[in-house]
Parts: C-alpha cells; sequence; structure tokens
C-alpha cells in the first residue's frame, strides 16, 4: 500500500507542477518550489498524518517528480509523458532509495533520466508508426 501511495504522489506532484508551470504560467522554477513547499509543508506540520516512511519520503518524491513537471509544453505536449514520467522516477527511487540520503543531484538527475527516457520511447513509437 505504501508503494502504491509513494507511486501516486509521485505522478501527482509531476502532473501538478507541469500544470501550473504551463497551463496557469507560474513558470518551473515557481511551480517546483510550490508544489515541493507545500508536500514537504503538510508533512512537516503534520507529522502524525502517516507512517513514518510516507512521512520522510513523499516530500522527496514529490520534490523529485516536480522537476520533471518544470518541462516546457513547446517540447513536452502529452500529459501522459510527464505521468510516465513520474512514475518512472518514483520506480526508481523505490528501488534506489538509499542513495538518496544528501538527496543534492541525485534528485534532478533521476527526474531528468526519468523525462528523457519516457521522451524517447514516445519519441520512437511516434517514428514506428
Amino acid at each position: 500500500m505504501e508503494i502504491s501511495i509513494i507511486i501516486f504522489s509521485g505522478i501527482t506532484g509531476a502532473l501538478l507542477t507541469f500544470y501550473l508551470n504551463n497551463s496557469l504560467q507560474l513558470g518551473g522554477v515557481m511551480a517546483s518550489a510550490g508544489v515541493s513547499v507545500l508536500a514537504g509543508g503538510l508533512f512537516h506540520l503534520f507529522p502524525d498524518i502517516s507512517t513514518g516512511y510516507l512521512s520522510n519520503n513523499i516530500p522527496l518524491v514529490v520534490m523529485g517528480c516536480s522537476f520533471i513537471g518544470m518541462a516546457s509544453s513547446r517540447i513536452i505536449k502529452k500529459y501522459w509523458v510527464i505521468a510516465v514520467s513520474g512514475l518512472f522516477f518514483s520506480t526508481i527511487y523505490l528501488l534506489t532509495g538509499s542513495y538518496f540520503e544528501g538527496f543534492g543531484g541525485s534528485l534532478g538527475t533521476t527526474a531528468a533520466i526519468s523525462l528523457c527516457t519516457t521522451f524517447a520511447i514516445n519519441q520512437s513509437i511516434k517514428k514506428l508508426k
């Protein structure tokens, strides 16, 4: 159940950031910061809202996935690409969570890898059609 919640949180964080960035024209940095502060603040102010595992990991996953949502709609036109990238990020995070203890550049790097992979798969599918 916790794995499903983390994956859902990641996908939601990426999609919400992409929406705020492109549809509401907040810009990538403001959209990512807003979503990250909202997720981090929620679990900081209400630490008993969930288990310790979720309280520690959801803010990191949402922050990392918010980097995915910083993509421009000029390049990524479909919301499903962002959602699948959030899914990839969440899965990578769950499989390699111990490497994120310092979380400096590893969240952004993993977000870039997730988005580039999904974008490449989408482009390959288009070329095959």
